[in-house]
């Protein structure tokens, strides 16, 4: 985002802060500890387990800097007052594959969020980019690696959901 914002779910805020939370007070005091343990081993230069725990500790306050930064960041599109059936950020859209007659559905989240296996494709995806602004009944040709893809869109809902 040119401005700096970084749109998401509330859903997605919300599991971002529970990362947060979870690395503050689960997995930095258990680092500490294991800091701590290794320290009283001695010589900490040809000390592994200190080196390891002290690399893990850099990886988990990264992380959550990283995370405090995308929360500062976030612009939160409140999806449960959203409504009709275009298909717009926080969308999930059910569509049918018109090549294998496969039905799918997907969510459209904040880059952050995104998670295939759940669903959840980014805004900047070229799936995303080609629902976006089409309707119930629309077609939309989407560029795949194998080529153009044909969906029909045949559900468009708005639903602001954990998982």
């Amino acid at each position: 985002m040119s401005d700096g914002h970084i749109p998401m779910t509330a859903a997605g805020l919300r599991k971002i802060k529970e990362e947060v939370k979870y690395l503050q007070t689960v997995e930095r005091p258990k680092i500490s500890k294991e800091i701590e343990i290794a320290r009283a081993h001695g010589d900490l230069r040809e000390n592994a387990e200190y080196h390891a725990a002290k690399d893990k500790q850099g990886h988990i306050e990264g992380r959550i800097q990283q995370l405090n930064d995308w929360i500062a960041r976030a612009e939160v599109v409140d999806v449960s007052k959203l409504s009709g059936d275009k298909v717009v950020f926080g969308a999930t859209v059910v569509l049918l594959d018109l090549e294998t007659e496969e039905k799918k559905i997907y969510r459209i989240v904040g880059e952050v969020e995104a998670d295939l296996k759940k669903g959840k494709i980014a805004i900047t995806t070229p799936m995303a980019r080609g629902l976006v602004g089409k309707s119930v009944g629309d077609i939309a040709t989407i560029q795949s690696p194998k080529g153009p893809r044909e969906y029909e869109i045949l559900e468009v809902r708005f639903e602001d959901i954990d998982d």
